[in-house]
């Protein structure tokens, strides 16, 4: 489709669909940048496998999450429509044409790049058409004793229906000719795999090319899955996956117990509505129609794969070879601050501490934590907890310090997507040793990342508190870049202090001093700081805006920015995944450029920069410029008020990633995203590389 640029300020009627981007085919051309991290020559080879098992988790969360949300809107015939004007049939038929090349794609890189060039390193995924006679009896006698005991293969007639088929589960559907001993004639089976069974099985390295030589578990069974059957012949077997709609659906207002609803909701996420089926490439049509008619889909709802139904399965490859020259460099991140200061709270008193995850230590946080807890002088501790994992370092403190008698109060959320069940393990775990945990907000999610502590210091008592971009989760501070701010301020922890009583009580949110919170003063703030820098570009003054976030869809906020680029404001933009603005339109956005930097950390902090005549302001935050961020959860952005703490932030945030042209993906008008690549002569700059450099000294 042609689209109508305007050529004078007259003719722009900002609200124009054809200047926003749809949500969902932004995301999908995120993924498809995830993708070209696994083609790259440059990145090590496990890596890129790695980024290829990442490109395929990211799509079935794409159909449990966006797509099943868009086909529950087509059966409650809800015509549901964002900036784009794009109706959810049309995303729907656009979203299959992207899926299917990009499919195409993945397993065109797998089968034609990355198992040859495995190859050549002595890494086999041997098929079941090379096992010599050694390798067919071994896995022979390994699925007699490892998988014929746990398969419990499903005849379909009258007496069994067809059975529940968990969501993402490898599943084979088997067609049959014979009589089962009581002389029934089944023509079609079903054998499900459990999912304790590992997907990929090393052979013994005296039978192998290699000590790195594996099986897949799909071609073990498909070479004897008749022994299922004695008695009958097996005239095909062919693998499929479902990929189910995961969104939760809890009536907040009719919930009278959160943690009781949300543990008998979680099982159901495993049997929602079917949205996708994923088969292999050789599957009979009239299998496929078979499958699809029990699942309620259509031929578009149908992807035929050229290897196993699920990539993501072959991340363990990355555990189970051994070989450091395949990888990333290892690094270590700069030491924890108590390495050099053994009492955090008097490090913080002297002045505020800046925290840029992985490059510097997760373990000061922890650490920050842990001295709370032994301190007798610390008489309370709250915090948030949105993603902890399951072993939480952070956990075992708090509950530590309840045990010692401190106020500890945790607001978890129990509604994190995908992690509900570790939350509400956490939750068991945090009341049992005496601390107080509430579920946040009915109707909001908690998600900001707050932790404070009140100490007994002389005749007074004095907060600190952390504010942070990012989880609490060690795990992911490992993989996730993120600021954190450890502080002692006293108009900033006042605030932190009243956003925990409105979290934890009933009251309002007044009197803020420096931090916007959503859904209160968040949204208005980010406007009217847009709409200052558009009247000091009016007023022939210099005007800049910076923003970095995961996601920009908010139309309104979309539309401030447009206004800012007519009336001569820079707006640049790192936006990592979905961004719905369109940049460099003729006399909508000529001054927004947009870029996406990915690479072997996942870029994942929020930070706004406003110029402001010179009085500089940078807030960090929890919260993308989404609707649900602004409007639905409760959210915190707070300044980095030191100066040189702010001029830090600048040069790691912004600077680096606007000059990075080896990981760094430009966004066009037209929605494509252009990879930067270095000029003839021009230096190599990697934002990442230039940070681990920087802050680790490696």
């Amino acid at each position: 489709m042609t689209r109508h640029i305007p050529t004078t300020s007259t003719d722009i009627v900002l609200d124009n669909p054809d200047y926003y981007i749809n949500r969902e085919l932004s995301l999908l051309a995120f993924n498809c940048r995830v993708l070209e991290l696994a083609s790259d020559p440059t990145t090590p080879l496990l890596e890129r496998l790695k980024f290829l098992c990442i490109s395929s988790s990211n799509l079935d969360e794409f159909f449990e999450v966006r797509v099943g949300r868009l086909k529950q809107q087509l059966s409650l015939d809800i015509a549901a429509m964002g900036a784009d004007k794009l109706s959810p049939p049309a995303v729907l038929r656009q979203i299959e044409q992207h899926v299917r090349d990009l499919v195409e794609r993945q397993y065109k890189l797998l089968n034609d790049a990355l198992i040859p060039a495995l190859r050549q390193e002595g890494i086999y995924f041997v098929r079941r058409t090379h096992w010599d006679e050694r390798q067919h009896a071994w896995l022979s006698d390994y699925f007699d004793r490892e998988l014929m005991p746990l398969l419990s293969p499903l005849g379909l007639d009258p007496a069994h229906p067809f059975p529940n088929i968990l969501n993402k589960s490898l599943n084979f559907i088997v067609s049959l000719q014979g009589t089962d001993a009581f002389g029934r004639e089944i023509d079609t089976a079903i054998v499900q795999a459990p999912r304790t069974l590992p997907r990929i099985i090393r052979l013994p390295v005296d039978m192998a090319a290699s000590a790195n030589s594996f099986v897949f578990l799909s071609s073990i069974l498909h070479a004897f899955i008749g022994r299922l059957f004695p008695g009958m012949e097996v005239l095909g077997s062919y693998q499929f996956r479902l990929t189910r709609n995961s969104n939760m659906f809890l009536d907040e207002e009719e919930t009278d117990d959160l943690l009781q609803a949300m543990q008998g909701e979680l099982p159901q996420r495993n049997y929602g509505a079917v949205v996708r089926l994923e088969v292999s490439d050789h599957c009979p049509q009239d299998n496929i129609d078979y499958l699809s008619e029990q699942f309620d889909l259509q031929a578009n709802d149908v992807y035929n794969v050229n290897g196993p139904v699920n990539l993501n399965r072959l991340m363990a490859i990355s555990d189970l070879v051994e070989r450091a020259d395949l990888r990333f460099l290892p690094f270590r991140p700069a030491p924890a601050l108590t390495e050099r200061y053994p009492d955090l709270f008097e490090r913080i008193r002297a002045t505020d501490v800046l925290l840029h995850h992985p490059y510097q230590s997760f373990q000061t946080l922890i650490d920050f934590i842990g001295q709370a807890a032994s301190d007798p002088n610390v008489l309370a501790v709250k915090m948030t907890l949105y993603r902890t994992g399951k072993q939480s370092a952070i956990v075992e403190h708090l509950v530590r310090a309840a045990r010692a008698g401190k106020e500890v109060t945790v607001v978890v959320e129990l509604r994190a997507r995908f992690d509900e069940e570790a939350n509400i393990s956490l939750t068991t775990q945090l009341q049992r040793a005496g601390a107080h945990v509430v579920y946040g907000v009915v109707g909001y999610k908690t998600h900001a990342k707050l932790c404070m502590v009140v100490r007994r210091e002389g005749q007074q008592l004095r907060r600190y508190a952390h504010l942070g971009t990012g989880n609490y989760h060690p795990g992911t501070a490992r993989l996730y870049t993120d600021f954190g701010l450890l502080t002692c301020h006293p108009d900033i922890t006042e605030d932190v202090h009243k956003v925990f009583l409105m979290l934890t009580g009933l009251g309002s949110i007044q009197g803020m001093n420096y931090l916007l919170v959503a859904p209160f003063t968040l949204y208005n703030s980010i406007l009217q700081k847009i709409s200052r820098e558009i009247n000091h570009a009016r007023d022939g003054k210099p005007a800049l805006i910076r923003a970095r976030m995961n996601s920009l869809i908010e139309p309104q906020t979309i539309h401030a920015l447009y206004q800012a680029s007519q009336a001569g404001v820079r707006v640049e933009l790192v936006v990592r995944g979905t961004c719905c603005l369109r940049p460099g339109i003729a006399g909508v956005s000529d001054n927004i450029h947009v870029r996406s930097v990915m690479g072997r950390f996942l870029e994942h902090p929020r930070v706004f920069y406003f110029q402001n005549d010179g009085d500089e302001e940078l807030y960090c935050s929890s919260a993308d410029w989404m609707p649900r961020n602004f409007f639905r959860r409760v959210e915190v952005a707070f300044p980095i008020l030191d100066s040189k703490l702010r001029q830090r932030v600048i040069r790691e945030a912004f600077e680096l990633h606007l000059q990075d042209n080896t990981q760094a993906w430009e966004l066009q008008a037209d929605g494509a995203y252009l990879r930067c690549q270095p000029e003839a002569g021009e230096a190599v700059v990697s934002a990442q590389s230039r940070l681990l450099a920087m802050l680790t000294g490696k």
